[in-house]
C-alpha cells in the first residue's frame, strides 16, 4: 500500500515521463514530506523547461519560480504579474507571501 505522498510522486514521475508539452500541477506537493517538496522544488526548472505549466498551490513556496503569477479570489482574477512585482505591489499575493514566511506583522 502507498502512502498519500508516494501517490503523489508517482503520479508527478508517470506524467513527466511521456515528456508532454504542457503539465497542470493541482496541489503537486501537498502530500509530500518537506524533503520530497525540497526534491521537486529543486527539479522545477528542469521539470518546466521547454513546456507550458500551470501549477495551482496554497503554499506559495512551490510557484516561487515562475515567470508569472495569477492570484484569484472568490473565483476571479485579482492579480497578474511576475513574483518580484506581486511583491513589490503589497497586493494579495504579497500579503498571503509575507503570511507563510512568517513576516506579517
Amino acid at each position: 500500500q502507498l502512502s498519500t505522498g508516494q501517490r503523489q510522486r508517482l503520479a508527478i514521475a508517470r506524467a513527466l515521463a511521456t515528456n508532454p508539452r504542457m503539465i497542470i500541477f493541482d496541489e503537486a506537493t501537498s502530500a509530500l514530506d518537506y524533503e520530497s517538496e525540497l526534491v521537486i522544488q529543486r527539479n522545477m526548472k528542469e521539470i518546466c523547461q521547454g513546456r507550458t505549466v500551470f501549477i495551482i498551490a496554497h503554499r506559495l513556496s512551490t510557484v516561487r519560480q515562475a515567470d508569472r503569477i495569477i492570484t484569484l479570489e472568490k473565483g476571479m482574477v485579482v492579480e497578474n504579474n511576475s513574483p518580484e512585482n506581486l511583491l513589490a505591489s503589497g497586493g494579495r499575493y504579497a500579503t498571503l507571501h509575507n503570511i507563510q514566511e512568517g513576516l506579517y506583522v
